[in-house]
Formats: structure tokens, sequence, C-alpha cells
């Protein structure tokens, strides 16, 4: 049974575009028609970016069209000062590439999540440490306006937690303010386990809040706000079902490498197998993640790293050197 249709059937989601590119070309042996990959190594990160060009793209992945870039960074998980500034200052240069900013450009942070669940508390931390100028942006001397720019943010919570949808207060913020782009993050749900804290999505279509765990809430892009929305988002958590699936591969990997065990090998058997793991998770109904249990580590790292590429991203003024001063 091929990996596609394995997490179709489990009910898998990926929130990565690269994973999701991966699966299929796996599948397929083939590149996906109306989907551009590249691929390029920029400081020990190394960036890959899928491009989504047309309906059929669209289709194939799952995903509207746009660009869709993965920053690979195994130092993320390490506690080395430097390697986060490297990593925060290759982050800002791609995110610099997604905007078109003017002097008086104004900026909405959005740190989308739950502060009360760790592993979805991403965006929130990210808010806390964003550098926010619209409420003194009107009372600097016109000297120092050239260093900086209008950012707002704000952390929405939760419908459990506010009764109301993220996607209706951050529409009624952007009707008010009026902002000239949104940037959104959040934590997101990974296909793969190296890919927990080790990754760095940025896409320029939006995000739809709690898709990667089978929460579908209204999207936020530039159709439902009527300005450019751009995603941040870091896996935090992989579904249960995705290491057992994983689990069955690398058996039935060492079933076909050994002479002895090569005879008991076959597609039918590891799908008879598959049957038995999706029944033992059943209870859950495809709900249950897995995070690792230093995620608040992984959170104030990577909310970190984010807070910094922003800063340095938004505010002419803020460099790799200095980022640090202004993290809140």
């Amino acid at each position: 049974m091929s990996k596609s249709n394995v997490y179709k059937k489990m009910n898998i989601y990926v929130d990565l575009a690269v994973e999701a590119h991966d699966l299929l070309r796996g599948d397929t042996g083939r590149e996906v028609s109306g989907v551009i990959m590249k691929e390029e190594d920029l400081s020990n990160v190394t960036v890959t970016t899928i491009t989504i060009t047309n309906k059929n793209g669209e289709k194939e992945l799952g995903r509207p069209q746009g660009n869709y870039l993965t920053l690979a960074a195994p130092e993320i998980k390490y506690n080395s000062y430097v390697e986060h500034q490297n990593i925060a200052e290759v982050l800002a240069g791609q995110l610099q590439k997604l905007f078109d900013f003017h002097e008086e450009s104004s900026i909405l942070v959005v740190g989308l999540g739950n502060w009360q669940a760790t592993p979805d508390s991403l965006g929130p931390k990210v808010v806390e440490k964003i550098m926010v100028t619209r409420h003194l942006f009107h009372y600097t001397p016109e000297e120092m306006k050239g260093n900086m720019r209008k950012v707002s943010a704000i952390s929405p919570g939760v419908l459990g937690i506010t009764g109301i949808e993220t996607a209706e207060v951050i529409r009624g913020l952007v009707e008010h303010i009026k902002p000239d782009y949104v940037i959104a993050i959040d934590a997101l749900a990974a296909g793969a386990l190296e890919r927990i804290g080790t990754t760095i999505q940025i896409a320029d279509t939006g995000i739809n809040p709690g898709s990667g765990i089978g929460n579908h809430r209204k999207g936020l892009n530039q159709e439902t706000l009527g300005c450019k929305v751009i995603a941040i988002g870091v896996p935090t958590v992989v579904n249960a079902a995705v290491i057992a699936h994983k689990t069955v591969e690398e058996l039935f990997g060492q079933m076909e490498a050994e002479p002895a065990l090569s005879k008991m090998y076959s597609e039918e058997n590891e799908e008879v197998l598959m049957g038995v793991l999706s029944r033992a998770l059943s209870p859950f109904q495809d709900s249950l993640m897995v995070t690792p249990k230093d995620v608040d580590d992984l959170i104030e790292r990577t909310s970190r790293i984010i807070a910094n590429a922003l800063n340095i991203c938004i505010h002419p003024g803020i460099t790799k050197d200095n980022s640090d001063t202004y993290l809140q």
C-alpha cells in the first residue's frame, strides 16, 4: 500500500507542503504537474520552495496556489545562541522576499493557538516577544521613522476559550486598523518525527487554523481579510498513526532485507498489520497527537527565532547584531 494511501486511510493530514509533495512524488516516482520545487543550502539551513502554479497542483497537494518555503534547521533543537541567530537571519531573508514594504506599511502579527496548551502556544509566545510600535508611531521624531514600521500584535485565543471564531476576531481588527499585511503564526502537525522542532514553514497563501489536528476553522487569507496574509508555522506534534506507520515500514523493510524473514514479507501482510494498528488507534478516532516531553523548551526556542526574524524583517533599524535588544 502506498504511503499516501495509508495516510488517507488513517486520516493523517500533513501541514507541511514539502511533506505533501514528497508523499505524492514518492508514490508516482515523477514530478507533480503544476508544482515546482527548488532547494538551496544557506548557512546550515536547507530552504525548500514549493510553488503551486495551477489548479492541478492545487488538487494534487490539497493547497491553494502560491509559495511554500520550508526551512530545515536541525540546530534549532540545540541550545546554541549563534546557530539560532543564524537561523533567524536566514528566516528574515526568506520573509523579506514575500513583502513589498514602504515607509508607511502597517503590519498586524497574529499569534494563533491556545496559550493554555504548550504544544499549541507557539503563536502567543511569538507575540509576547514581538516589538510592537503602532501606538508609538505617531509620536516618533521624523528622523527615527525610517528605522521602524507600524506593528501591532494580538493573540486571539481559540474558539474553546473565547467562544468566537479566530477568523471573526481578526476580520474585525483588520477592518478597524486596516493593515497592509497580516502575519499569522501557528503550531503545525508534522508528517514525520524528524520534522518536529526542526522545521519552519512560510506560506504566502494564508492559513487554516487547526487543520493539522482536524479542527476545520475559517481560513485567514487575502480573500477573507482583504489584505496579504503570510503564515509561519512550526511542527510541534505528530499523529500517533504516523509513528505506527513508521514502525510497520521499518519492520517490513527489515523483513525484506533478512533472508530468513523475507518469506514472511508481502504487501498483503503489510495491509493486514496496518488494519490492526488502525483498530488499535480507533478509540481516539484519529485524534491522538504526540509531542516531545521537552516541548516547552522547543516552543521557547522557536518563538525566539521567529520573533527575532520578524523584528529584523519588518524594522529597518533592527539587525542580526542588535535584534536581541528588541525582544520583549
